[in-house]
């Protein structure tokens, strides 16, 4: 008799990965549920131990094994200490593109094959073909832009149950398969640390410093608390003391690291159509060459913009209104699929 495939999920305490371990063992595997255990700062509330007790309670109903894989470290490392170095160094990193890179996908992967399992799996919304990323069928919840640093030896060992799902869907499927989650919450803050935003935990590690907010004539009209918690597009946090007759909001357009102010306007900022965009740390599942169009987006959920191959490093943009922020992930599609991308120099 043949034996049957092992997927090793991780296992959040959420709803989406709740049903993913559902629909495994439906499909016939043997389901091991893995909760990762990462760090989280002392100076906000725990939440892992809530969510660590929700996920036991769904391998119990789905009488699966059930254990705790303690991360800390590598997240530390790979996540936190990465994206506070970033943003000292004036760059916006995007913290959960490196948890999926270093944890989910890179220890958790790493570890999981070691203990013979086959596949690992999570409740991403995308679909694998084997060899690409496609796009979820629920566009609001797509999530391939995350995971853009999957190589294709990696997605052969990646299964995303619900990748082809509508969210109100797999909601459903949670009470049908009677879970206890299946009402709870999406989590809103820093890729598992829980409810906390990126700028509290930054500002427990990097000073602030008060500074000017000018406008495009390079008039000082705000202030703002450290150009470092701030990024290029953003038009939340600085304070405006000098009101416009037009009640537009402000966008950030420009940052200066050395003098600590921020240039603002009412217009958001955009790449200029012929304008080339630089990339670093690049994965690429498909070979790409130049002169080839494809369709890319420097931000999740951003519109998507249509670029040219220049090299494998540089691409030009040919229309559209990306705005490229140095640290932040470029991600190219080629129709459905998600072919890679890079980090923007």
């Amino acid at each position: 008799m043949e034996s049957k495939r092992k997927a090793f999920i991780g296992l959040s305490g959420g709803v989406d990965s709740s049903v993913s371990a559902s629909l495994l063992k439906q499909d016939g595997y043997d389901v091991t549920g893995v909760f990762i255990k990462v760090w989280q700062p002392d100076f906000i509330e725990c939440t892992w131990k809530q969510d660590r007790l929700d996920a036991m309670r769904v391998a119990s109903v789905l009488n699966i094994p059930f254990i705790t894989l303690d991360l800390e470290k590598e997240y530390k490392e790979g996540v936190i200490d990465y994206m506070i170095d970033e943003y000292q160094l004036g760059r916006t990193p995007n913290p959960d593109v490196m948890c999926n890179h270093e944890v989910k996908f890179g220890a958790f992967l790493k570890w999981a094959l070691a203990q013979g399992a086959d596949y690992v799996a999570t409740g991403h919304y995308a679909s694998n073909n084997g060899e690409n990323l496609v796009k979820s069928k629920d566009e609001n919840k797509d999530q391939t832009y995350f995971l853009w640093t999957l190589t294709k030896e990696q997605l052969s060992k990646i299964i995303f149950p619900i990748g082809e799902m509508k969210k109100s869907h797999v909601r459903e499927l949670a009470r049908e398969f009677n879970l206890s989650v299946s009402e709870k919450k999406d989590s809103q803050g820093l890729c598992f640390v829980g409810t906390i935003d990126v700028k509290t935990l930054l500002k427990n590690y990097i000073k602030e410093k008060r500074g000017d907010v000018k406008n495009e004539l390079g008039e000082v009209i705000g202030y703002h608390d450290g150009v470092t918690f701030f990024t290029i597009g953003e038009r939340h946090g600085f304070i405006i003391t000098q009101k416009s007759t037009e009640d537009k909001p402000y966008f950030v357009i420009a940052k200066d690291f050395k003098e600590n102010t921020l240039t603002v306007s009412n217009n958001p900022p955009h790449e200029k159509e012929g304008n080339i965009i630089s990339i670093e740390k690049i994965n690429w599942t498909k070979e790409i060459k130049k002169g080839e169009i494809y369709e890319a987006r420097a931000r999740y959920r951003a519109p998507l913009s249509k670029v040219e191959i220049i090299n494998e490093k540089e691409l030009k943009i040919i229309e559209g209104g990306l705005t490229a922020t140095s640290g932040q992930s470029l991600v190219l599609y080629d129709g459905e699929l998600c072919i890679g991308g890079g980090i923007i120099n």
